[in-house]
């Protein structure tokens, strides 16, 4: 299969990487040192085992030079989607099948949902209308991304643990290029599911990612520290429930209880949220994929959300601090 990776982080670059070494045409979209790596040295995965990789990919700066592709995978930050949305059209046939693995919730959210906001356009995720317009959601496949990664070193993917991706179509429906499509992740070693309710296995996602993922961006803890400490162990767990009161009312169903997702980041270990890897990397932060969209969403159902207020504000303020100062905040050993 044709296959466009854009954005070749820690999930594309993992998921790119795979991809090829299964015998899959693997373009990869990146730009400045890690792009330039690839091109010359390939794409090096190394596995939780220690085992490594070089992955042979094509790699370019643009979806024009990209071209035409079977399946494009929007691995990029949601806040760096409007960019490629413009250019998109040049990777679309007919039958390409768009995939989107961003963290948080997803602008189509409301998309093909069928409930009474059906094709809502969240202000948060999508303020301009530039995803809505240019990005077909006919061709959309929503996947979850559990695994945990981490960009080493231009053109090195460190993957840390987990290898599931399950996906489903926007509005639960079976359909053959689903099925398609996993077997395309079996394939590439990667275990998946098709899911007749790809929304609550998002907000299950979410439950992490709008706690952990601040948290440990503020006090720049890894996840067993923060499931470790009682007071942040707790104020997870208050955001969480918090995130479920919205959840719920928009007919969302959680299948594992809090405390059983925190157990579950726990054992993870000492691993660094991608918002930690931003913020040592003074990259600008996914503030309202991973917080803004949920709060904005207790708006529509009438839901106070106060512990995922305070810790937005907090984020935000440093991501605009990091912005405005122009880089990022690290903890090092004293002298």
């Amino acid at each position: 299969m044709k296959i466009c990776v854009v954005g070749a982080g820690a999930i594309g670059g993992l998921m790119g990487a795979k991809l090829a070494l299964a015998g899959n045409d693997v373009t990869i979209i990146d730009k400045g040192a890690h792009l330039e790596a690839i091109a010359k040295n390939g794409l090096k995965l190394i596995w939780e085992d220690g085992g490594e990789h070089i992955a042979q990919v094509k790699a370019v700066d643009s979806a024009a030079a990209a071209g035409p592709q079977d399946l494009v995978i929007l691995a990029v930050k949601a806040h760096f989607l409007e960019q490629i949305a413009r250019e998109s059209e040049a990777m679309m046939r007919p039958d390409t099948i768009i995939m989107t693995v961003q963290n948080g919730l997803p602008w189509w959210y409301f998309h093909k949902q069928g409930g009474e906001h059906d094709g809502k356009r969240l202000d948060s995720l999508d303020p301009t209308g530039i995803l809505t317009k240019h990005i077909d959601t006919d061709r959309i496949i929503g996947c979850v991304v559990y695994p945990g990664a981490a960009v080493t070193a231009p053109g090195v993917i460190q993957h840390v643990e987990g290898d599931r991706f399950p996906i489903g179509e926007l509005d639960g429906s079976e359909s053959e290029r689903a099925s398609k499509l996993l077997a395309l992740l079996e394939d590439a070693g990667f275990r998946s599911r098709i899911l007749d309710d790809i929304r609550s296995e998002i907000w299950l996602k979410a439950w992490g990612n709008l706690s952990f993922n601040p948290i440990s961006a503020l006090t720049h803890a890894t996840l067993v520290s923060i499931c470790q400490f009682a007071e942040t162990r707790q104020l997870a767990a208050d955001m969480m429930r918090e995130a479920q009161d919205i959840a719920e009312a928009l007919g969302v169903t959680f299948r594992h209880t809090i405390e059983k997702r925190i157990a579950g980041a726990e054992s993870v270990g000492a691993h660094k949220t991608s918002m930690l890897q931003d913020v040592e990397a003074g990259r600008s932060l996914e503030t309202e994929a991973l917080i803004g969209s949920i709060l904005e969403m207790g708006k529509m159902v009438g839901k106070q959300a106060p512990s995922i207020k305070a810790v937005y504000a907090c984020v935000k303020l440093l991501n605009k601090e990091m912005l405005l100062q122009g880089g990022g905040v690290r903890v090092e050993h004293a002298a």
